[in-house]
């Protein structure tokens, strides 16, 4: 959980080295400029969608907030090393007090990629109520074990293990577990820079 405190961190960083107040990266982005100092703080661990956002706004790749960029060439992760150390932690909605998605990030070494791949742990979230985000870019969910349900637009897809789906992140989506147990994914997130 460790690394939920860097990403505050380093949006704060690369703003203040921009020049940009939190009011013009609130401009840009479309959020508002509490959200983004309660991320700046560590008060909020956002969801994908603002840090996407902000990425935009920043002029910056998302992996910039996740990651040291250190490896131009390939990047080979190794099981034992996606543990606890490496997670990040997101809520769906910044104001949630829970995080419902561990991440797992399996190229926080690899410089310039334009793609995020993750393994993800999403806990069970039965009877909760599930925010639609979207951003720009495509995704890409491949379902490891349970059952996982991915709201996008007005429809709702049921993926058991094995299934996948890929969808534009523009229109209104979620991704969470089906029902009363949790389940693992692998998601691969592309941006546009």
């Amino acid at each position: 959980m460790e690394n939920n405190k860097i990403i505050g961190g380093k949006v704060k960083a690369i703003r203040e080295s921009k020049n940009l107040s939190v009011e013009d990266v609130a401009e840009r982005s479309g959020l508002n400029g509490e959200q983004i100092i309660r991320i700046e703080n560590n008060r909020d661990i956002p969801s994908l969608s603002p840090l996407i956002k902000i990425a935009r706004a920043l002029g910056v790749r998302l992996g910039t907030f996740l990651d040291d960029q250190t490896e131009l060439g390939p990047v080979v992760t190794r099981k034992r090393e996606s543990s606890e150390k490496n997670s990040i932690r997101f809520t769906g909605d910044s104001n949630a007090g829970r995080a419902h998605m561990e991440y797992f990030s399996l190229s926080q070494d690899k410089s310039g990629r334009h793609m995020e791949p993750f393994l993800i742990d999403i806990a069970a979230s039965e009877g909760e109520k599930h925010s639609l985000s979207s951003h720009e870019g495509e995704e890409f969910v491949y379902v490891l074990n349970g059952v996982v349900e991915v709201s996008y637009g007005k429809e709702t897809y049921t993926l058991e293990e094995g299934d996948s789906i890929y969808y534009d992140s523009i229109v209104a989506h979620n991704v969470h577990a089906a029902g009363c147990n949790a389940a693992k994914i692998l998601g691969i997130v592309y941006t546009p820079f």
